[in-house]
């Protein structure tokens, strides 16, 4: 089997498949590291006085 037959055959099946996980899954995740980050970084400054 060479190369551009096993190229074509995933590209035909990548074509006709929903997307192994939810974009809107993805990005929520993103988004909940994101705040805890957030809250993170804020918490380690709450003591601290202003330059």
């Amino acid at each position: 089997m060479s190369l551009s037959t096993v190229v074509l055959a995933a590209s035909e099946t990548a074509e006709h498949s929903e997307p192994a996980i939810n974009p809107y899954v993805v990005g929520g995740i993103a988004l909940g590291i994101l705040l805890l980050m957030l809250l993170v970084t804020l918490s380690f400054g709450a003591g601290r006085e202003h330059s």
